[in-house]
């Protein structure tokens, strides 16, 4: 059995991660998913959330938006729409986008729901990842 996993975060436009970490736990569609050493091969969707990985005792935080994992059982794959780091995330603009949705959820149409539900679910997610920051 593997003592690590190789981590790769991937976007469109960037690879944001490809270390040796210890433990990761991703945002599935389903709900939160927690991947070790040695994990079943899985293929998920993922949703809005924090994607956790740790080294040591020492965890790490992005912010992620959609995308898959493909989980085997020395690699964790994560193809996502969007990942941010703790230092990427523009905290006065995830407290406005936060605000905003908030307010629209009072008065959106059933059409518009889901997508204010998305915005406020990933500002919300981007303010807990940014407090992560290291100083």
């Amino acid at each position: 059995m593997p003592n690590r996993l190789h981590l790769e975060v991937v976007t469109q436009v960037r690879r944001l991660l490809d270390l040796e970490v210890d433990e990761v736990q991703l945002p599935g569609t389903l709900g939160a998913l927690g991947v070790l050493p040695g994990h079943t091969p899985l293929l998920t969707s993922l949703g809005i959330g924090e994607l956790m990985y740790r080294i040591d005792h020492r965890e790490s935080y992005l912010a992620i938006q959609w995308g898959f994992a493909e989980i085997l059982p020395d690699r964790v794959t994560v193809l996502a729409t969007v990942a941010e780091t703790p230092e990427e995330i523009d905290v006065s603009q995830a407290e406005q986008d936060k605000h905003e949705a908030e307010a629209a959820l009072k008065t959106v149409d059933m059409v518009e729901l889901e997508k204010m539900r998305a915005k406020l679910q990933m500002a919300i997610t981007r303010l807990q990842v940014a407090q992560h920051r290291r100083t």
